[in-house]
């Protein structure tokens, strides 16, 4: 019988897929991507394997679910900006509904229509989001938790994430981060603070 692989700590090692979205809505970087991709490659117990996801409905939720396949992740934190908020907000609950205000980055825009037929209405977050939003308070970067991960591609990518992991033991969760101080935009966050804060997250899921 194989033993479990341990770290430097002594601690069970667990796998960990972390994933920031491109660019979209005319923007040239995405700093959730530009965070994720200079995280640190283990955290705590955590080995930490990265990936890019696209901003097209359907899609996204694909391309994490077929590389978890392979990775076997313990826990799968998705990552995205959310233009006009001042802090890192983890997400609370993912809705079954799509609605765009903007095309996604296939031209795709729906309105009010549900991501899964027949699926339930909500699922609530896996992760311990209070205790992640008031783990990053602690250490002097703004956050609190979020009611609503909209209805965009962000919130398509929670719900199925969630829908597909329910009941599994795989922990699930969405953390939304303000605009990075490159974007020129306001408000925002430097991004050593927004890696800062995902660190954090990633040392306080258990």
């Amino acid at each position: 019988m194989n033993q479990p692989i341990k770290n430097k700590g002594g601690e069970d090692v667990k796998k960990l897929l972390i994933t920031g979205f491109e660019p979209f809505g005319g923007e040239n970087i995405n700093p959730s991507w530009e965070a994720v991709s200079r995280l640190q490659e283990s955290i705590k117990e955590y080995e930490i394997n990265k990936l890019l996801v696209p901003v097209v409905f359907g899609d996204a939720a694909e391309s994490v679910i077929k590389a978890a396949e392979k990775i076997r992740p313990d826990v799968i934190i998705a990552v995205d900006q959310a233009g006009g908020r001042d802090a890192v907000t983890p997400e609370l609950v993912g809705i079954n509904l799509r609605y765009a205000e903007i095309p996604d980055n296939n031209g795709n825009q729906p309105k009010d229509e549900p991501i899964k037929v027949g699926d339930e209405n909500a699922y609530f977050s896996t992760l311990p989001v209070r205790n992640i939003a008031e783990a990053i308070n602690a250490v002097g970067i703004p956050s609190r938790v979020s009611y609503s991960a909209g209805a965009y591609v962000c919130n398509d990518l929670l719900y199925t994430l969630l829908s597909h992991y329910d009941g599994s033991g795989v922990k699930v969760g969405f953390i939304h981060i303000p605009y990075s101080k490159e974007q020129g935009k306001e408000p925002s966050m430097e991004l050593e603070i927004i890696i800062q804060a995902l660190t954090v997250a990633i040392e306080n899921i258990d």
